[in-house]
């Protein structure tokens, strides 16, 4: 689980500070910010940020989870056996 914890919080600070930048970027251009066009923007900036940014988190957490599968199957595959044994 810890994968999953340290990608969900990098994708939270990448996000936090997109829309920093967003709404700083809006302040010095226009004087103030819809907000919910920089979170718009903050989230798509940070979607793709991510998807460069944190791709060996994203990898670590994808094998994690791969590995788990593979040891519930297993296990799932021996109960089966046993049971069909009895």
């Amino acid at each position: 689980m810890k994968e999953f914890w340290i990608y969900t919080l990098l994708r939270i600070v990448l996000f936090l500070a997109s829309l920093g930048i967003v709404i700083g970027v809006w302040f010095l251009i226009a004087g103030s910010a819809p907000l919910l066009w920089a979170v718009v923007i903050a989230f798509l900036m940070s979607g793709m940020g991510s998807y460069f940014l944190l791709n060996h988190q994203r990898e670590a957490l994808a094998r994690r989870v791969q590995t788990r599968a593979e040891a519930m199957t297993a296990k799932m595959e021996e109960m089966k056996s046993k049971e069909d044994a009895d």
